[in-house]
C-alpha cells in the first residue's frame, strides 16, 4: 500500500508523463540559443563582405564552422519542438500523426542540406 497524495504520485509528470522532462529539454535549448544566436549573427557578420574565396576560406576556420554548426543544430531542433507542440494543441487524429511525421521530415532534412553545406564549404 502506497501512502501518497494524487500530488505526489503526479508531481513532476503533466498529462502525458513526460511534462517535466519536456519543459527541461526546451528551457536548456532556450538557454543554449541565448549564446549561440548572437554568437552566430557576429561571426556571421564578420563572414559577409568579402569575395566568394575569402568567405569561403572564412568559414572554413573552425570555429565559424562550429558556430553554424551548432545554430543549424539547436535551431533546427527548437523550430521543431515548437512545431510540434503547436502540431499538439490545434490538430488531432490522422492530421496530427501526419504533420508531425512532416515537420520532422522538415526539420531533419533542414539539418542534413545545412551541415552538408557547412562540410562542403569547410572542407
Amino acid at each position: 500500500m502506497r501512502f501518497l497524495t494524487d500530488r505526489k504520485r503526479a508531481g513532476g509528470n503533466g498529462a502525458a508523463g513526460t511534462g517535466t522532462q519536456q519543459h527541461w529539454e526546451m528551457m536548456m535549448r532556450s538557454i543554449a540559443m541565448v549564446f549561440i544566436v548572437p554568437l552566430f549573427v557576429l561571426t556571421f557578420g564578420a563572414g559577409i563582405g568579402g569575395t566568394h574565396e575569402e568567405v569561403l576560406a572564412y568559414f572554413g576556420r573552425p570555429f565559424p564552422a562550429i558556430i553554424t554548426a551548432l545554430m543549424i543544430l539547436v535551431g533546427l531542433r527548437h523550430l521543431r519542438a515548437e512545431m510540434d507542440e503547436t502540431i499538439e494543441d490545434y490538430i488531432h487524429g490522422t492530421a496530427q500523426k501526419v504533420a508531425l511525421m512532416v515537420s520532422a521530415g522538415f526539420t531533419y532534412t533542414l539539418m542534413v542540406a545545412g551541415l552538408f553545406a557547412l562540410a562542403k564549404i569547410a572542407l
